[in-house]
């Protein structure tokens, strides 16, 4: 014998036949043993049930009989005594062998398995049909399907319904016209679709409608520092549920597909503005943009100096620093790697440049998370060249015949050249720094002038280098030390000249002469030879040596007697006084000049008579 359980509204029965387990007596049959109902509605599960009427000549009559999802301690409760079900169940048990459970405004948690028990009056007189019935309660729903040209709306329940009811359709809680289970709708912002059995209208399924409410959200607290861990999460209202992307600066490269964007080490080029969009099949939703701002310390600086190229004194010049820094940087310059900060902002302003500063300027970057300083920038400032710095060496007054060095210096940039000129003459003497003069003598005495000049401009100063005559005792000194020397000189000289004279006076002295006799012909006495030596009392006055060459002039010459031999003289006469004992006729020969020096050449006799030669 079969039963069959029945739901009011519009509950599809799946029918089934379930026997009761335990010895035939004792019984419990559910029929069906599977309910599929749809959410709001009401349904009926049925059973009937069976027991010995008589036991050991004692009647059984039935106690107690009630229905149970859910048991405590292995026993069973009530659903009357279940607050969430104790006012929408009722009971029915009219008949004796029927047990029937009626549920009203079925809730999606009433889905469970439903077990009948009955206790009676006969010892161990407890059954419980088992397994019960599974109800399934579900809603309404709707698919969307989209194509390119359309969006169609089907509205649709998990249960298998044998006859499908008529729908109606709602729009923002208004209801549409259409009353067929599928609709083509142009879904617009705002639009919210759901569908519900005719006559049924409080029982609609779920709205479906494009994302709204989207959410994009920096989980990350407080400072993000390079290297972190940070993450993004998007979240959105929609139905069908929506999927996510995300786009950084409102590009079209797609950076992530998931609702959480996760940065496991940012780096400061992950910096920027990210947009996340939700989108499901009735529509799409892009969020605002969300910050992420990644910190770390100054980049190395980088320097620039303006003007570029060569900088002329006097000119506007700026530097100008910059790093990539967040926070932004702070800056400060220094010269030649001081301590002392000549500048604090990114640019160092140099109104009206000094060569004084010209040098090296460092530039450091910093901020909280750290610091940096550039390489160094060269700062070089051209100018004229100064007012030259100009000395003798040795100072004051000069002796003739010394070393004297002119000695020229001027700050310049480029690097000055330098000329030398003297007062009154106008080739230069020299060019370098110093000039030197190895020997000087009076006439180079007088104004010197040195010219620094370069590419940007010329200047000169001048120095007065006074000379004057060395003392007498250094001449005497001068003339001994050179004495010796000249006259052994002047020897060589004669004696030359004595044997070439001594091979010419051997020919005829007069044509048509016969020849002379040897013994008649003196060649010594015929070649008298002066040589005259004067030393100069100043050192203008040239050192000379005349030499006086006598031939045979006259017969007296020529009748000398044999006897007298060729005979030489030298003497050197210097200075004013002399003590050699000497005539008074080669006194009065003696020259006036005191630095005159006397070579003389002379013919002594056998009678030792000095015979002067004379000039």
């Amino acid at each position: 014998m079969s039963f069959s359980a029945a739901a009011t509204g519009f509950v599809v029965l799946f029918l089934s036949v379930t026997v009761g387990q335990h010895e035939p007596d004792w019984s419990v049959k559910y029929n069906p043993t599977q309910i599929c109902a749809l959410k709001g509605s009401t349904v009926e599960i049925k059973c009937s049930y069976k027991y010995p009427h008589k036991i050991h000549g004692k009647e059984t009559e039935v106690k107690t009989r009630f229905w149970f999802t859910k048991e405590n301690n292995r026993v069973p409760l009530d659903l009357k005594k279940d607050s969430d079900y104790n006012s929408r169940i009722t009971y029915d048990f009219e008949k004796s062998s029927s047990c029937k459970l009626k549920i009203k405004n079925l809730k999606q948690r009433d889905s469970a398995e439903y077990k009948f028990r009955f206790i009676t009056n006969q010892p161990g007189g407890n059954f419980t049909g088992s397994p019960g019935v599974t109800l399934t309660v579900t809603g309404l729903r709707v698919q969307v399907r989209r194509s390119k040209t359309q969006t169609e709306l089907k509205c649709e329940s998990s249960c298998d319904l044998i006859k499908p009811p008529s729908y109606v359709w709602f729009n923002k809680e208004k209801k549409m016209e259409q009353q067929t289970s599928s609709i083509v709708v142009s879904v617009a912002d705002g639009d919210k679709y759901s569908c519900s059995v005719k006559g049924h209208d409080n029982h609609r399924s779920p709205s479906v409608y494009a994302p709204e409410i989207l959410s994009a959200k920096l989980m990350s607290s407080g400072q993000i520092t390079e290297g972190r861990s940070v993450t993004l999460t998007c979240s959105s209202d929609a139905n069908p549920e929506a999927k996510y992307t995300w786009r950084k600066n409102n590009n079209q490269s797609v950076v992530s597909k998931d609702h959480q964007f996760v940065f496991s080490s940012i780096l400061s080029s992950d910096s920027g503005l990210y947009y996340c969009t939700a989108q499901n099949k009735l529509g799409e939703k892009t969020s605002g943009p969300v910050s992420v701002q990644v910190t770390y310390a100054p980049r190395p600086p980088s320097v620039s100096v303006t003007p570029s190229g060569e900088i002329m004194e006097g000119s506007l010049v700026t530097l100008t620093c910059s790093s990539d820094a967040n926070p932004e940087a702070k800056y400060t310059w220094r010269k030649n790697n001081n301590q002392s900060v000549v500048s604090k902002d990114h640019q160092f302003v140099l109104s009206s440049i000094l060569s004084s500063d010209s040098g090296l300027y460092y530039c450091t970057a910093q901020n909280e998370l750290g610091e940096k300083t550039s390489g160094p920038v060269s700062v070089q400032v051209t100018y004229a060249p100064r007012p030259p710095s100009v000395s003798v060496t040795p100072s004051g007054e000069i002796m003739e015949g010394s070393l004297v060095t002119l000695t020229c210096s001027s700050d310049a940039n480029p690097e000055a050249n330098y000329t030398w000129y003297k007062e009154g003459e106008e080739a230069p003497k020299a060019s370098g720094q110093n000039f030197t003069i190895t020997n000087i003598i009076l006439k180079q005495r007088g104004n010197y002038y040195c010219e620094a000049q370069n590419s940007r401009g010329t200047r000169n100063d001048n120095i007065t280098v006074n000379v004057v005559a060395a003392p007498r005792n250094q001449v005497v000194v001068a003339v001994a030390a050179t004495v010796p020397a000249v006259l052994l000189i002047l020897i060589l000289i004669c004696l030359v000249l004595w044997i070439m004279k001594t091979k010419v006076w051997k020919q005829p002295s007069r044509r048509g002469a016969g020849p002379v006799p040897s013994e008649q012909v003196n060649p010594a006495e015929e070649s008298v030879v002066y040589s005259v030596v004067h030393l100069a009392t100043k050192q203008e006055e040239p050192l000379y040596c005349n030499t006086v060459q006598l031939g045979p002039t006259g017969s007296k010459r020529h009748k000398k007697k044999k006897e007298d031999e060729r005979a030489e003289y030298a003497s050197v006469n210097y200075g004013r006084t002399r003590t050699d004992a000497r005539t008074e006729s080669e006194k009065q020969d003696t020259v006036e000049d005191p630095a005159a020096l006397y070579s003389k050449i002379n013919k002594r006799g056998k009678n030792s008579r000095e015979t002067p030669t004379g000039l």
